[in-house]
């Protein structure tokens, strides 16, 4: 299998996620992170069910892979994500030393990966390699469908 392939495979594995919360109600953002090409870590957002400003899909995910690795470097890994991450996100990437993050959909309101800032133009101490734009269509379509079901639904209060 070729590694876009692999990439592909990943990415949808994190949509699954998204969809996950979306069925919850939650704004359909999921997360994967592979180590050495075994999902380590799988999350999606959970600020609504769990009431927390933090429970983005990114951050369960890395807390997650730390936990699974047994230690909070994970250099050898790569975080496959369906939006874009926040500056919140991308600060815990960048303490977490993840090596590789791969996004679908860009955030133009909240992005930290190059669309409103971008996190490796600071002079921090890790700099992750960033692609973006895989399985792009798909992952935005889950959640512009997302945000018109919700204003669908408020117009018919």
């Amino acid at each position: 299998m070729t590694d876009r392939m692999m990439d592909e495979h990943y990415m949808t594995e994190a949509l699954a996620e998204a969809h996950r919360a979306a069925a919850l109600g939650e704004v359909p953002v999921g997360a994967v992170v592979v180590c050495d090409g075994e999902i380590v870590a799988r999350a999606h957002n959970r600020r609504e069910t769990d009431r927390m400003a933090t429970a983005h899909a990114e951050l369960l995910a890395i807390e997650q892979a730390c936990r699974a690795l047994g230690g909070w470097r994970l250099s050898r890994c790569t975080l496959y994500v369906t939006l874009e991450p926040c500056p919140m996100c991308a600060g815990a990437i960048v303490n977490a030393r993840v090596g590789r993050v791969v996004f679908g959909a860009k955030d133009a309101k909240g992005g930290a990966m190059g669309s409103v800032l971008c996190m490796n133009a600071y002079p921090l101490n890790h700099k992750p390699t960033v692609e973006q734009g895989l399985c792009e269509k798909d992952c935005a379509d889950v959640l512009r469908c997302f945000f018109e079901r919700k204003r669908g639904d408020q117009k018919s209060l």
